[in-house]
């Protein structure tokens, strides 16, 4: 179901009562006002019929309800689209399966205007239907704290963006300690202590936590790693706009924005280097598992090895003298003591020999 949602600033001052979605280009027209509208999980007519009357590109309109649209920013002659996705990562139970993602996207669009924004979502991607939603009113909070409405839209976007920023950091944060917990099982003696039993082994269910845990790396990676240009395009666009010599199309010039998205752009960078180093350190987790379980083997292969070369002993001389033949001690209790001390001596120095090599 289709839900619509404003905000409006006249002079600066928030006018929020005043904001009819019939009026959003009668309010973008005006110079002294700013205009934010948030579409949720829009029809198409409600957004063609939007497109219509604010001149959208179409091909836009299409990208912002179209199914895997990847992040991206695009500028067209009046106004700039962009697809950005806020993330959570959820809590994962004991009970659930090890390979069930626990990253939740949030797809966001919007269409940043001279004086406002028309941001466009689409229902989260929650497999399991935990009704998990992007908390939008964080982003009014946002700007309200910058005090943007002397700013201009540039503020507006500016929230929008640094409170998605803020959730790739999050959630980077999270698999960042998920990965540390599974150095910690990956060298624990007994890796299942403190920890629900698995019919599977708990070797493999760490392994099943790392795949799970590469696979939502990737997906982050995903939306992270674009979102240098989406900031750098959507800057560039602001500080040309404000150079335009066309009214209609001339944002209020706003040079104290211009640090705020030199400190976004920089978080961007961190979170996506993060991203990176995240992927090598779990493909380090899982290679070092690999060799770990590699190491086990070899172990257990040389005390099966050990102990069935001492079981060969006894088994040899009690087969030897048990031969249907004649030979020295046969039917003698001279025999029975001899093959008895045979039997002893050679186990005890087979067991020396193999402990000394650290095989036992």
């Amino acid at each position: 179901m289709t839900t619509v949602t404003g905000r409006l600033w006249r002079g600066g001052q928030p006018r929020d009562e005043d904001f009819t979605f019939d009026a959003i280009s009668d309010c973008l027209a005006s110079e002294d006002q700013l205009v934010w509208a948030d579409i949720y999980d829009p029809d198409h007519d409600t957004l063609a019929a939007l497109a219509a009357e604010l001149h959208l590109d179409i091909w836009a309109v299409e990208d912002a309800v179209a199914p895997m649209e990847r992040t991206k920013a695009t500028v067209y002659r009046t106004h700039t689209f962009f697809t950005v996705y806020a993330v959570d990562i959820l809590g994962a139970d004991a009970d659930d399966d090890l390979l069930a993602s626990t990253l939740v996207k949030h797809r966001i669009s919007g269409f940043v205007l001279p004086r406002g924004l028309i941001t466009v979502r689409l229902p989260s991607d929650d497999r399991d239907g935990r009704g998990v939603h992007f908390d939008i009113g964080s982003v009014s909070r946002r700007f309200d704290e910058l005090g943007g409405q002397q700013y201009g839209v540039g503020a507006l976007v500016h929230a929008l963006l640094d409170v998605v920023v803020d959730g790739h950091f999050d959630a980077v944060q999270t698999l960042d300690d998920a990965i540390e917990d599974l150095e910690d099982q990956l060298f624990e003696d007994n890796p299942a202590s403190g920890r629900s039993a698995r019919p599977d082994g708990p070797r493999h269910s760490l392994q099943r936590s790392t795949y799970r845990l590469r696979k939502e790396l990737v997906e982050l990676r995903r939306v992270v790693l674009p979102m240098r240009e989406v900031v750098g395009a959507i800057q560039h666009r602001r500080l040309d706009a404000t150079t335009s010599t066309s009214p209609s199309l001339r944002p209020p010039p706003a040079p104290e924005l211009d640090p705020l998205y030199a400190d976004l752009y920089d978080h961007v960078l961190r979170a996506s280097e993060w991203t990176e180093s995240l992927r090598d350190m779990v493909t380090t987790v899982f290679e070092t598992n690999l060799s770990l379980q590699d190491a086990r083997l070899n172990t257990v292969m040389k005390k099966l090895t050990s102990w069935a070369a001492i079981i060969a002993v006894p088994t040899a001389i009690t087969g030897f003298y048990g031969q249907n033949v004649l030979y020295p001690g046969i039917e003698t209790a001279a025999g029975f003591l001899t093959s008895s001390v045979l039997i002893v001596v050679l186990v005890a120095v087979l067991y020396v020999m193999f402990r000394r090599r650290d095989w036992l």
